[in-house]
């Protein structure tokens, strides 16, 4: 048996802010990191020890995954993938979600996060807040940096990846992934293909496993 565990990052600044985060690189809030270690226990006591480990290249998850490694007290290296970024929410990244929709109306901000094929507009590149103009991504090629995305092109991206780089690991072996929102919805349309969801905890973080005999 093997098993694939998937975690949302714990409660990021932005997230508190009711923000639109998308790429922009913000860090856990204290409950974040209090959610974040929760999280390790609830693995923890799981009893199922960790092969590989997976990230975006996004602080907030990537120190949800440093504080479950310290509760599981491991050392291992973790694998770093832009591919499992958060979607790219285009020209609403920074903005307040409740104001955005008292401005636009929740019919418009609603068929923006929920629609599949429909992006918002795009970010300007002289934003700084487009990736391009962030740290964190600069040995990415920029032809491959996103101005806004879709559902759908958050989901190719992911799945993708996860096809390529992940799935062929998973024979005997148990991988973590820690991710965001909509890149864990991407992974979650697997169930049933190779995997069949055994636990899901929504109490503390988005803490699902999978499990495949």
């Amino acid at each position: 048996m093997s098993f694939l565990i998937l975690v949302r990052h714990g409660q990021s600044i932005w997230n508190l802010e009711k923000r639109f985060t998308g790429w922009v690189d913000v860090d856990l809030t204290d409950q974040g990191k209090i959610e974040a270690e929760k999280a390790g226990l609830l693995i923890k006591n799981q009893n199922i020890n960790i092969d590989f480990y997976y990230s975006s290249f996004q602080v907030r998850a990537n120190h949800t995954l440093k504080i479950i490694q310290k509760v599981l007290k491991s050392k291992k290296n973790f694998e770093r993938a832009w591919q499992l970024n958060e979607r790219h929410y285009g020209e609403l990244t920074g903005l307040n979600k409740i104001e955005t929709a008292k401005k636009i109306g929740e019919d418009k901000v609603f068929e923006f996060r929920r629609s599949w094929d429909i992006k918002p507009g795009k970010l300007s590149r002289e934003s700084s807040y487009h990736p391009l103009n962030i740290e964190t991504y600069e040995k990415i090629p920029k032809e491959l940096i996103p101005d806004t995305e879709s559902l759908k092109d958050t989901y190719n991206r992911v799945l993708e990846y996860f096809k390529n780089e992940i799935q062929p690991k998973l024979i005997n072996k148990n991988i973590l992934i820690t991710a965001h929102g909509n890149s864990i919805r991407a992974l979650s349309s697997l169930n049933g293909e190779i995997y069949w969801c055994s636990q899901i905890h929504l109490t503390v973080v988005s803490l699902i496993i999978y499990s495949k005999f």
